[in-house]
């Protein structure tokens, strides 16, 4: 027994039950800046060792003031989901068996949970069977993967090898909805692509089928590749992927969808006709940690064509010991990683099919109470369709809404965040935690309510 190693163990445990505890009646902002928490941590790097259990306590005393309660019902600042309780204790083994899932012959365990894990979720979310599943850090790397195993492939179509890098190839286009996300930008730029021609959006943000054929019959002759997305920020919806996937195809472009938290529609019945066609598209790129409320990092990379993923992500060295099956480092930018998978199948076996379902249909459920709600505060106004789960509101001017803001981050009980959506500024809720409950709804909009009449 390391008594050393097992005091700083239980040290942690202690003090993540205490603040999974606190979250429900916590507030939600942090009481502390970035710099107080830098002093407390102290600044200066000790001469010499300490022991570890003291430093998990300094970590969490210094930490604890400065910490966002995210994981808390009430938190609906951005797209994030919070932890299921077996996704956490997955997780914690993940850091305690300390494989790097790289290599399918050096870390069976690591490689069988994601291959597993990997086809419940095209099973779940309707995608071709066959397809890679790459594990990736979030949804802007599984953008990346996604959209190199694209470039690959087009590339390839018109006769250059990828390998050869862009310089001197044939000139590729990407188009993309006008709504799309900002790490739609980032992926192509860390990809050397740049930024996209814009295409056209309907009211909720989605892709106009018109626009984007017209688009595409201007330059028919060039590889393209077309980004699409599952769920729009402000609006919640999506794509209409049967018109739009099959005009890409039309004009023999590579379809990427971004579905970041959308794309789980597919996982509820109820919700499904909203990405209705989704699954002909070529490749998928999704994060677990938002709808399905698995830990960080979790970022999911699907691609139908599994030789381009492969192709276009694999690294090869006389030392890596190579699996005839495949092995998870030709599906994602890393060698050394973390077992990513493993929370992913805790959660999806812990839940199964109908409690994935469950979970979507409660999140869409609490945004529409929420909607709901925030209607009947006088001098607010809900703009978007609440289709999914988020929920887009007009409170005023830039001004106002400023202050409506800067009230709910002072009183703490709900965290909700500024944007900008049809030119005006707005309110945007994000529903993403397993753990919303009703009385966390109820609580979030008499804050509102409080909020938009202190804003007077």
């Amino acid at each position: 027994m390391d008594r050393t190693r097992d005091d700083a163990l239980d040290r942690a445990h202690e003090h993540a039950r205490r603040w999974l505890d606190s979250l429900a009646e916590r507030p939600v902002a942090p009481s502390a800046g970035a710099d107080d928490v830098a002093d407390a941590l102290g600044r200066a790097l000790p001469d010499g060792p300490g022991d570890p259990a003291s430093v998990v306590d300094l970590l969490v005393r210094a930490c604890e003031p400065g910490l966002t309660s995210m994981p808390s019902g009430r938190f609906f600042g951005f797209v994030i989901g919070g932890t299921h309780p077996a996704g956490l204790a997955a997780d914690w083994l993940v850091s305690a068996w300390d494989q790097n899932a790289c290599l399918r012959q050096v870390t069976p365990a690591a490689a069988a949970v994601e291959e597993v894990a990997g086809a419940w979720l095209l099973d779940l979310l309707g995608l071709p069977a066959g397809s890679a599943v790459g594990f990736a850090t979030g949804a802007t790397t599984a953008n990346v993967t996604g959209l190199l195993a694209a470039r690959h492939a087009v590339l390839r179509r018109a006769g250059w090898d990828s390998a050869r890098g862009l310089q001197g190839g044939p000139a590729l286009r990407v188009v993309a909805g006008a709504e799309r996300h900002a790490s739609v930008d980032l992926a192509l730029r860390y990809i050397g692509l740049g930024a996209p021609e814009a295409v056209g959006v309907d009211s909720q943000g989605r892709v106009r089928p018109d626009l984007l054929r017209e688009t595409l019959a201007g330059q028919p002759d060039r590889p393209t590749i077309v980004v699409l997305q599952a769920g729009n920020i402000h609006s919640g919806d999506s794509d209409p992927f049967e018109e739009c996937v099959a005009a890409a195809h039309e004009a023999g472009a590579w379809a990427h969808v971004d579905g970041a938290f959308g794309l789980w529609a597919a996982a509820a019945p109820s919700r499904r006709h909203l990405v209705a066609g989704v699954e002909a598209a070529d490749s998928w790129a999704t994060d677990a940690h938002k709808t399905l409320n698995v830990p960080y990092d979790s970022g999911l990379a699907i691609v139908r064509d599994a030789e381009a993923m492969r192709t276009a992500m694999a690294g090869h060295g006389a030392y890596l010991v190579r699996d005839v099956a495949g092995d998870p480092q030709e599906r994602v930018p890393e060698l050394s990683r973390r077992a990513r998978g493993v929370p992913v199948w805790a959660v999806l076996r812990s839940l199964g099919r109908s409690g994935v379902a469950d979970l979507v249909e409660r999140l869409c459920a609490h945004a529409r109470a929420l909607a709901d709600g925030a209607a009947a505060v006088d001098g607010v106004e809900v703009l978007n369709d609440v289709v999914f789960t988020q929920v887009s509101l007009a409170v005023g001017d830039e001004e106002r809404t400023r202050r409506v803001i800067e009230h709910l981050l002072a009183e703490g009980t709900t965290w909700m965040t500024g944007s900008r959506w049809h030119d005006r500024p707005i309110v945007r809720i994000s529903v993403s935690n397993f753990s919303t409950t009703a009385d966390d709804v109820a609580r979030s909009l008499d804050a509102l309510a409080r909020a938009v009449a202190g804003a007077r």
